[in-house]
């Protein structure tokens, strides 16, 4: 299969793993909460992570893509747009956090373990996705401008998730619902300081994802640090 030829070609095979089995346990901690609860609750996190996944499928495409001398432009600009139409999909697991009762309860740290894990796992699968969408543009228009894109995607994506948790629409909504999407964004647009979470809210989570992308994006770039000669590290077995 094409998309999994592209996710495990050198260079991305040692994240993907990662990723997998991110994924995988976080889906194994959701069946060991509903067998040691009986009940089924969280699953929504299940169909949250898969739709984090989306927008890497996506970006995998639109890279390949955009490696090719001959690709027609418009494939390319498709997959990137279909890519930002899912990408707060990836970031938007960390307001599942919401559904935690505000009090404390026999099992709260088994949620709020399932929670993060699926969270930080679909932030994993954003920041990668959204790593090969700047090195597509980079190539293309240079490094200053792919930093102008990660700044306009962290807003619009903010944007997005405020979209997904106050007012419910999704991604799937731009072709099933298109005029209540509208509808919805308009009577913001008329009123966007109505309520203090309707602007405070994208803008706190747009940068939010602007720093997390920055933090991972410089520890992606640590480089080994020089070894000390061998016989000073048999004088000092400390020095690392």
């Amino acid at each position: 299969m094409k998309v999994l030829r592209l996710a495990f070609q050198p260079g991305l095979a040692v994240p993907m793993m990662a990723l997998v089995f991110a994924s995988g346990a976080s889906m194994a901690l959701l069946a060991g909460r509903a067998y040691w609860t009986g009940t089924f609750g969280y699953k929504a996190l299940a169909w949250n992570l898969f739709l984090a996944w989306v927008p890497l499928v996506f970006a995998l495409l639109a890279s390949e893509q955009g490696r090719r001398e001959r690709a027609p432009k418009w494939r390319v600009a498709g997959l990137a747009g279909a890519w930002l139409l899912f990408f707060p999909n990836a970031p938007y697991i960390f307001t599942d956090l919401t559904h935690l009762p505000g009090r404390y309860y026999a099992h709260f740290w088994v949620d709020l373990v399932l929670i993060l894990s699926c969270a930080f796992t679909g932030l994993a699968l954003g920041f990668l996705s959204l790593y090969l969408m700047q090195s597509l543009v980079r190539r293309w228009l240079g490094a200053a401008m792919s930093w102008y894109f990660i700044v306009l995607v962290a807003a619009v994506s903010g944007f997005g998730v405020y979209l997904g948790r106050f007012l419910r629409f999704n991604s799937w909504d731009l072709v099933m619902r298109p005029m209540d999407l509208m509808n919805g964004i308009g009577r913001w647009a008329a009123t966007p300081f109505s309520q203090s979470n309707s602007y405070a809210f994208p803008i706190m989570f747009g940068v939010f994802i602007l720093t997390t992308y920055i933090l991972l994006y410089g520890l992606t770039h640590l480089r080994q640090l020089p070894q000390a000669p061998a016989a000073k590290l048999a004088d000092n077995p400390l020095a690392l």
